[in-house]
């Protein structure tokens, strides 16, 4: 992991249609409630199943509703063979901190399942 990431400097990159994957690992349910926009929705619980899904992405962002969890999840993804990203982070303050527009529209594979605790 290569550390934490303002979500200032996270709505820049957004911004300036950098190639960064924003990984939101809340609940299903949590993401169509809002998420960032372009984010795709992996949940912690199913990250060590689905990483691979990450593989070719050139800088990936994790994010929770707090900033605690996505740091786990960046390490997890850090340590993954199969990834090869130039940078993993965690968004630091994580949602709470997000002062942008959030999307509620779901993105990416989203599929049912059990929502975990956040």
């Amino acid at each position: 992991m290569d550390g934490e990431i303002s979500p200032d400097e996270v709505q820049t990159l957004l911004s300036d249609d950098a190639d960064v994957t924003v990984v939101d690992i809340r609940s299903p349910a949590g993401f169509r409630r809002g998420h960032i926009p372009g984010s795709v929705n992996v949940p912690f619980q199913r990250l060590p199943n689905e990483v691979n899904r990450l593989a070719d992405a050139e800088r990936i962002v994790t994010v929770c509703p707090h900033g605690k969890s996505s740091v786990q999840a960046a390490r997890l993804v850090a340590s993954h063979e199969g990834v090869d990203a130039t940078s993993v982070e965690s968004m630091a303050g994580g949602l709470d901190a997000w002062e942008y527009e959030l999307d509620e529209k779901t993105n990416g594979d989203e599929t049912e399942g059990p929502d975990a605790p956040f």
